[in-house]
């Protein structure tokens, strides 16, 4: 977890944006409008709520500003001794100061201008108030300006910094420059630091991370270090030299023994003997790096003599943490970034240094012994003098030596590929499955121009006439394929079996004429007009042998069929002359009451169904029960419709008839509905 996220900073704007941001939003958030006519206490209230919003404006920005940045004192100290290498302690503070004093003005600014504004005697007087209290604010700011152009450059700089955790797990790397750290860094982590053949390639700490023992490891990689007083080191050496003081980390020195980083082991034992205070109470491993350059046994007596003083530095550092004698075998280790010889060494040595110490730390602390209290360590006493060693089931060895056979059994393609030289050396043959008679046939080259001819010319004589054979082969196919519709010639059949045969051709001629005929008209062809209809294939009377071999009556069909046909004639009343007899014979003398009613006998038109006739497929048994069910109906949608609900749902939807909508326009002068 990383406590400090410097990241998240708000913005520090200069002082024009400042005093922008700060008017506008004034400007937006309080009443703008205020006449000579208005009670002088409202003028008062007016431009006084300028004035105090705008002094909790600036007060709101700048506390966000002070709050935010870190406070050097209250932070971890490696934090607060890398802010002041990098930016200056006393300039840092000042800068936040300055920015806390102005808030304090601009505060009792507006508090001496809101009493003046009490006693405002007029809208001018007020105004000239609200003016110069906004003015004096923003000359504050003003004032302060070069102090937010410095906090703003520290936070972006504060931004770019690694996001390191003082109290997790940390590996530290350090030594003169150009010694292998950053090599180092970039194979046991992720990191991309740069690397490059000269010095102080790396200006800055850089952070990466590894695992050992499904734990995570912060590394950090420092700048180089020179072997100078310290109050002659700059800002990039004071970096590693703030790191090596605050963290607690294993620290990994690594020492150039080829001397191709332009400094003697000689200058390298003197920075090793000159910042060895800070490796108090740290795990110290010395790292001999290069030794694809140089081996560390090729060295000269005089720097194996440094070399050896410096792992007796180390190992007494090892005692005084409370370690064994023995401990001194993992205090100089070599290795070479270039062919990665004992890089993985070095880091695990590292790493389970670090984890004996942070075990033997909390062994010493007082949390210990709450700990203790909730374990039980059992120990097993033995019941007899009988010796068990650990022994392995012999089925366990059984299945593993059958597995270790059979992957030395199977080579795959990609095991012959690494033996033989790995990709773009190694090239699959092709031909060592083909099936010869002889295994020697196999890798033989096949020569394509012998004496002057195409070999290929004469590897089979037969070939035109196994061509010939194929192409009947594939026009026998291509009629089979054309036969696949089953089309019977009739040689084989009995007369019965004809018979039938030629009914089923017969319907399925048809079916296909009058399908064609619905798909040319879309299924909206009306009925087939007589003089189309050649073959009387459409007449009353099949319709009615159809109906009548479904069981349907079908007089009443042909019926109103052949009213249909019938053309329509209008029908004259007994006003508009006609016989008497006939109009006697088209009255309706089942009148009770006299009242006589004139028919139509013309079928031509249709008539409105009355809503109780049932009509078949709706599902009622008679007309009864269907004038019951639509009652029933009509009943239970009354409520629902009382209470004005569209639908079956518990809320009523009203129809919107906004006035603006529906009133129309209104002449000049009648604002009434205002």
């Amino acid at each position: 977890m990383v406590q400090y996220n410097f990241k998240k900073i708000t913005v520090v704007p200069t002082r024009e944006n400042f005093i922008d941001i700060i008017l506008s939003r004034t400007q937006r958030q309080t009443p703008t409008v205020v006449h000579k006519g208005y009670a002088i206490s409202r003028i008062r209230q007016f431009y006084m709520r300028k004035v105090k919003y705008t002094q909790q404006n600036f007060h709101e920005k700048i506390s966000t500003i002070i709050e935010e940045f870190p406070r050097l004192d209250d932070i971890h100290p490696f934090y607060g001794d890398l802010l002041h290498v990098l930016y200056n302690k006393d300039h840092y503070k000042l800068a936040l100061g300055q920015i806390n004093t102005a808030r304090n003005l601009i505060g009792k600014i507006a508090k001496d201008y809101v009493k003046l504004l009490k006693y405002g005697d007029s809208l001018y007087r007020c105004k000239a108030l609200k003016v110069a209290a906004l003015g004096r604010m923003c000359t504050v700011i003003k004032r302060v300006g070069p102090s937010l152009a410095y906090l703003e450059q520290i936070r972006q700089h504060m931004a770019r910094l690694p996001s390191i955790d003082p109290n997790t797990r940390t590996i530290l790397i350090c030594g003169y420059p150009n010694v292998g750290k950053s090599s180092f860094i970039n194979k046991i982590t992720r990191a991309d630091v740069d690397v490059q053949p000269y010095a102080f390639t790396t200006k800055s700490l850089f952070v990466g991370h590894t695992d050992y023992k499904y734990l995570r490891y912060q590394v950090i990689d420092t700048p180089g270090i020179l072997d100078r007083p310290f109050e002659d080191r700059n800002i990039i050496e004071m970096c590693s030299i703030t790191a090596l003081a605050h963290l607690r980390a294993a620290v990994l020195f690594f020492l150039d023994i080829s001397g191709s980083c332009g400094y003697s082991i000689a200058q390298q034992a003197a920075l090793f003997h000159s910042i060895k205070s800070l490796f108090m109470n740290k795990p110290l491993i010395i790292v001999c790096n290069k030794t694809d350059l140089q081996p560390l046994d090729s060295i000269s007596e005089e720097d194996m003599k440094l070399v050896m003083e410096m792992k007796a530095e180390a190992t007494k550092t090892v005692i005084g943490q409370g370690g064994s004698s023995t401990d001194d075998e993992g205090v100089l280790l070599t290795m070479s970034t270039l062919t990665e010889d004992g890089v993985i060494a070095v880091k695990n040595a590292a790493c389970e240094r670090l984890l004996d110490q942070r075990v033997e730390l909390k062994m010493k602390s007082k949390k210990i012994n709450d700990c203790l209290n909730r374990f039980h360590v059992a120990m097993p006493k033995p019941r007899d003098q009988k010796e068990r060693p650990p022994c392995i089931p012999q089925a366990v060895l059984e299945a593993k030596a059958k597995k270790e056979m059979k992957e030395e059994k199977r080579k795959l393609e990609k095991d012959l590929e690494d033996e033989n030289g790995g990709a773009g050396v190694y090239s699959a043959s092709l031909r060592k499955h083909y099936i010869l008679e002889s295994d020697e046939w196999k890798e033989d080259i096949m020569p394509e121009i012998l004496d002057g001819h195409n070999v290929y010319d004469f590897v089979d004589p037969d070939i035109l006439q196994r061509l010939e054979e194929l192409e009947k082969e594939e026009g026998l196919r291509q009629e089979q394929e054309e036969d696949d519709d089953f089309d019977m010639d009739g040689q084989e059949l009995t007369p019965e079996e004809k018979e039938a045969l030629a009914e089923i051709r017969k319907k399925k001629s048809l079916l296909i004429q009058q399908h064609r005929i619905k798909k040319s008209t879309a299924e909206s062809r009306p009925t087939v007009p007589r003089k189309f209809d050649k073959d009387k294939k459409f007449t009353s009377e099949r319709m009615g042998r159809q109906l009548s071999a479904l069981g349907i009556d079908p007089s009443l069909a042909i019926n109103r069929a052949r009213s249909q046909s019938r053309g329509r004639k209008r029908e004259r009343s007994p006003g508009q002359g006609g016989s008497a007899g006939a109009d006697a014979m088209d009255m309706d003398v089942d009148q009770p009451n006299k009242k006589l009613r004139v028919r139509s006998i013309s079928r031509s038109r249709s008539k409105s169904r009355p809503p109780s006739e049932v009509v078949p497929g709706e599902g009622f048994k008679d007309s009864a029960q269907k004038v019951k069910a639509l009652k029933m109906a009509k009943k239970s949608v009354k409520k629902r419709n009382k209470d004005a609900r569209r639908g079956e749902a518990d809320r009523v939807i009203p129809s919107l008839k906004p006035k603006h909508l529906f009133s129309g326009k209104r002449p000049i002068g009648k604002t009434s509905r205002r």
